[in-house]
């Protein structure tokens, strides 16, 4: 995972920032939703690949 994540902003520096400047606006309510969504996709993968 950190190798994708080291990646992007190697590779993609404007975008990545771009990203970042877009979640400092989002409300915390959505970020929220976006860290659950991010967890349950993962526990998914998790619980497939077994």
């Amino acid at each position: 995972m950190l190798l994708v994540e080291g990646l992007m902003p190697l590779f993609f520096t404007q975008a990545w920032r771009q990203t970042f400047e877009k979640l400092f606006q989002l409300r915390d309510g959505q970020i929220r939703f976006i860290g659950f969504a991010s967890a349950l996709i993962g526990l998914l993968l998790m619980w497939l690949n077994r």
